[in-house]
């Protein structure tokens, strides 16, 4: 008898399968936006296993980040290591071979350095650069990290958060200030951010590093979620204010595309641009 060679790969699969993480892994998949929180009682009767089982495999994934418990401490979502992992797929794939390219076209047509930056829980992380010849010598490559209440870009990939979810994300009683525009807390930060996300984009002089004006604003995906910022860094004494529209036109213009080919569609919750 012959064995059809699709059996024969189908047999080999399922000889090299895991169950535990193949567990692991449909357990992490009931969690959706809809369903943030589930019991683990729940989750052993969706996945028909033993809820002995599905306490290990809780324990394991709480262990790594991937899961964390909720206030009340019964139920489980998901945890930093899954949008971690997100982000850092996002960073090797899309958001980089996609969005170099409009980089290097911005920095061409208004003659500044480009960048695009994913969050990571309270940082930004640099994931694409298109640098602009000059005499400034930027300490900022990829995979440098920056505080994201602190920075232009950080503000940026804050906007979908609640006030509820900053005061989460910062806790303490007083952020970590870098110049005298750092907000105090996250009730401030949480105001700056309204204004920000009214406006569509941030452009502010100083803000981080004095000497240094961020013009950015944010890429959507399919789902009209901000999962990148983009902007200019311009060195000196900033923008003429003659020039200031033409640029924000420029960053917004070239974050909308880029949102537009990650599959964003407008009108699903996109900030009107407002240049003011």
């Amino acid at each position: 008898m012959t064995i059809k060679p699709q059996l024969q790969e189908d047999d080999a699969q399922e000889r090299y399968t895991v169950p535990g993480l193949e567990r692991g892994l449909r357990l992490l998949c009931e969690f959706t936006r809809e369903e943030r929180n589930l019991s683990a009682p729940e989750l052993a009767r969706r996945l028909d296993v033993p809820r002995s089982t599905v306490f290990r495999l809780l324990t394991t994934l709480e262990r790594m980040g991937f899961v964390e418990r909720t206030e009340g401490g019964r139920d489980y979502r998901l945890g930093m290591a899954v949008l971690r992992l997100g982000f850092e797929y996002l960073a090797s794939l899309e958001l980089t071979e996609i969005g170099h390219p409009l980089l290097e076209r911005l920095r061409e047509a208004l003659g500044y350095s480009c960048n695009l930056v994913v969050r990571d829980g309270r940082s930004i992380v640099y994931v694409a650069k298109s640098a602009a010849p000059s005499t400034f010598a930027s300490t900022v490559s990829v995979g440098t990290r920056l505080p994201a209440h602190a920075t232009v870009l950080g503000r940026v990939l804050l906007l979908d958060l609640s006030s509820t979810q900053l005061r989460e994300l910062y806790p303490e009683e007083r952020l970590e200030s870098y110049t005298e525009f750092t907000p105090k807390n996250a009730t401030a930060l949480f105001e700056l951010v309204q204004a920000d996300r009214e406006r569509g984009y941030v452009a502010h002089e100083g803000f981080f590093e004095r000497g240094i004006s961020t013009v950015a604003a944010p890429v959507r995906d399919r789902g009209g979620n901000v999962v990148a910022a983009m902007g200019v860094t311009i060195p000196g004494n900033g923008i003429a204010e003659e020039k200031m529209a033409s640029v924000v036109s420029g960053v917004c213009d070239s974050a909308a595309e880029l949102s537009r080919l990650l599959g964003y569609a407008a009108g699903r919750g996109a900030n009107v641009v407002n240049l003011r």
